[in-house]
């Protein structure tokens, strides 16, 4: 007969004890008074999960925790004789990775322990006891620390799983738990094991390796729905290089609102650096749609064409009417490659905001910033920026300025006056990506791994949709109140969803502020001149003049502010002329499709593939039994009487379940308690996780921050030091 050493593992959470077991209070209460578990040579125990759980009840009590030790089978592999012991019995191996920062050590070499050998009836006898220890005892209140005493119930983890899909930091789903059972002294675990746990979910969930979690999760995703579109690029070591993902209903979206989009890449996501790359539209509420997204490990122009066909490709190539980037070349170049019939249009917030940095050195910089702000946003036409820019390089000196020139040389890709004859549905600028990634802020952060990363991403998503789906239900619900009684807004507020109707609103109260007379000399009184008086500061005003163009025959409009073009709503001066005119409705070519409540949108119907555990059989039946929990103890809070019945009979019930679940307690579980228990193999793949990588001109921030942004960030950082 072998006798064989076992590695020191805990056996709580698989016994089913048959003794009785103790109060905690009781245990806690017990500190010098007389010892309620006795230990003896010659007890017998029904099966070796009442004496285990037997001896561990008299280590809480003297204040050790207990370990299996060794075991001894017969020659038919039956158990024959156990131990166990103290689990400070043996010694620390030292194997310190680092010699400064030694792990601290638990093993004295404690000969305490208990030897229990099979009797012929199959029950349990104790054979030998060393009660004496090396080492000084733990109160009965410090036993809850001992790991063979933190046990994490099936409800407490599904509660952590749900928490930890919905975003919600471990620490406050902890610091639940203890306000729930009134103090920390009262829970059975430690925040570290639902730390542990969590880790552990996370792994299972997805697989142990980034870039092979990554791919099961998108064959998961396609496997339960077919549209769902993504492509991994490796490098030549096989390492995940790229990746893009796009979900079913992310391409149907698409086909409704392709006519502009906003791509951004400078969201860094997790420990790998790789910048997180948006395709972004906006929805018939005006709230920003994603339309796909990636992970990149570098920002030049070979990788964007590697994104850009990618994307293209899942979107049957078709292509976006527009587009919004920032001034990246990379960028520049790939959509000449990728997209060449599609506008392209730098971000004005991200070139105003480069002022300070590029301009801060000359003398004037205050008037030069006025006048440069003045003359980008308040030009009306082409023509007027021309001069007006000319004007501004001669009086300041600044025509040598080579930033400058740039700009001039590309104005027709930032500057408003140029670019608002296309559409844009309001997306002037990229912020509309800097604020889909500041809604991912409350999902994930610079420690983000890339499989925790993407199945946070649902959850961004899901909370995208059900603010659309609100807006949607909101529209079709109610009004909002006509503040005139022109038929034109009750034409527009009939068709038009509230956020955009409000956006028409905002137009016609501006009408106020309008005086619209005849262009001289107009022969045909088809051309008018707008009025308009425009608010400065908080004190004064200004006129500005606009032009409105009207063949009443076809009923056609136009103005030179060009909102309509731009933006898809009739501006303040054509409902000024209108109303003048006597014509009270609008044709349907000035009302959008884009922008109605009363179309029936595809994409709308398509559900999101979100984590599945929910939709699973075992995890719907706990949802439910939870809920019917619930309600029957709203029902007997309040009273006593109730409160006992409905105790006794969730005791009643839990030991029939107990019982049905240990086999009709037949105690022959025995052996598994003691056997190793050997893990089932690791999904192999070729696919390596990505190299750490330090992408250009991207610092460990959520954006790119200019020089001025980081002085400034130093500063307030040193301020803070003193």
């Amino acid at each position: 007969m072998n006798m064989k050493e076992l590695e020191s593992k805990d056996l709580g959470d698989s016994v089913i004890p048959t003794v009785e077991v103790i109060n905690e209070k009781e245990v806690d209460n017990m500190s010098n008074g007389e010892q309620k578990v006795k230990l003896e040579v010659g007890m017998i125990f029904n099966s070796l999960e009442e004496l285990f759980e037997y001896y561990k009840m008299y280590g809480n009590e003297t204040g050790f925790q207990i370990i299996k030790r060794t075991s001894n089978k017969n020659d038919d592999g039956e158990l024959k004789f156990v131990s166990f012991s103290c689990a400070r019995n043996g010694v620390s191996k030292s194997n310190p990775v680092n010699a400064f920062k030694l792990q601290p050590m638990t093993k004295t070499g404690c000969k305490a322990r208990l030897g229990a050998s099979v009797c012929p009836d199959r029950k349990w006898r104790i054979t030998s006891i060393i009660f004496e220890h090396n080492h000084e005892l733990n109160t009965p209140g410090k036993v809850r620390y001992f790991k063979g005493n933190r046990i994490m119930k099936s409800f407490t983890k599904r509660k952590l799983e749900v928490g930890d899909r919905a975003g919600i930091r471990l620490n406050k789903n902890f610091n639940s738990f203890v306000v729930e059972v009134g103090g920390h002294d009262n829970l059975p675990f430690l925040e570290k094991d639902c730390r542990n746990y969590i880790d552990k979910i996370r792994r299972l969930r997805l697989g142990e390796g980034d870039a092979i979690a990554i791919q099961n999760y998108f064959l998961k995703m396609q496997g339960e729905n077919s549209n769902f579109f993504y492509t991994i690029d490796l490098d030549e070591d096989g390492r995940l290089k790229n990746v893009l993902w796009v979900d079913a209903r992310s391409r149907n979206a698409y086909k409704e609102f392709r006519d502009v989009i906003t791509f951004d890449s400078t969201y860094l996501t997790n420990k790998y650096d790789m910048p997180f790359a948006t395709f972004v539209g906006v929805n018939h509420h005006g709230q920003s749609i994603l339309l796909g997204c990636g992970l990149v490990s570098n920002e030049d122009t070979k990788t964007y064409i590697w994104l850009f066909q990618s994307w293209l490709a899942c979107m049957l190539s078709c292509p976006p009417k527009s587009i919004i980037t920032d001034q990246d070349k990379a960028m520049k170049n790939a959509i000449e490659v990728v997209f060449p019939n599609t506008q392209h249009r730098w971000c004005l917030w991200h070139i105003m905001k480069k002022l300070p940095e590029k301009l801060r050195g000359y003398k004037e910089y205050e008037q030069i910033k006025f006048t440069l702000k003045n003359i980008v946003y308040d030009s009306i036409t082409p023509e007027e920026f021309e001069e007006r820019w000319t004007m501004f390089l001669e009086n300041f000196h600044v025509s040598n300025n080579e930033w400058l020139n740039g700009l001039y040389v590309e104005r027709q890709r930032w500057v408003p006056a140029f670019v608002k004859n296309s559409f844009w549905a309001g997306m002037s600028t990229t912020q509309r990506s800097e604020s889909m990634h500041a809604f991912f802020n409350g999902y994930v952060n610079s420690k983000t791994s890339l499989k925790q990363f993407v199945e946070q991403y649902e959850n961004a998503l899901r909370d995208k949709v059900e603010k659309e789906k609100h807006a949607d239900f909101n529209s079709l619900n109610t009004q909002i109140p006509c503040i005139t009684h022109y038929a034109i807004e009750k034409q527009f507020q009939a068709v038009y969803t509230n956020a955009k109707f409000r956006e028409f609103q905002q137009e016609v109260t501006g009408k106020l502020y309008c005086e619209v007379s005849p262009f001289p000399n107009d022969i045909l009184s088809e051309n008018f001149i707008v009025k308009e008086y425009v608010q400065v500061g908080e004190d004064n005003h200004r006129s500005v003049d606009f032009i409105v163009h009207l063949n009443e025959v076809g009923c056609e409009i136009n103005c030179n502010c060009r909102l309509f073009e731009s933006k898809g709503i009739l501006c303040r001066h054509a409902i000024a002329v209108l109303i003048r005119q006597g014509i009270f409705c609008v044709p349907d070519k000035y009302i959008l499709k884009r922008w109605r409540k009363d179309v029936k949108r595809y994409h709308c119907k398509v559900k999101i593939s979100y984590d599945n555990w929910d939709v699973k059989p075992e995890g719907q039946r706990f949802d439910k039994m939870c809920n019917s929990f619930y309600e029957v103890a709203d029902l007997a809070t309040n009273n006593e009487t109730k409160f006992c019945m409905v105790m006794e009979a969730i005791k009643c019930l839990k030991v029939k379940l107990t019982l049905d679940a240990s086999g009709g307690g037949s105690g022959q579980c025995g052996t598994n308690l003691i056997e190793d228990i050997i893990g089932n193999g690791e999904l192999n793949s070729n696919i390596l996780t990505p190299r750490v990588v330090r992408s250009k001109g991207c610092p460990p921030y959520k954006r790119r921050q200019s020089k001025v942004e980081q002085i400034i960030r130093k500063k307030k950082k040193e301020n803070k030091g003193r």
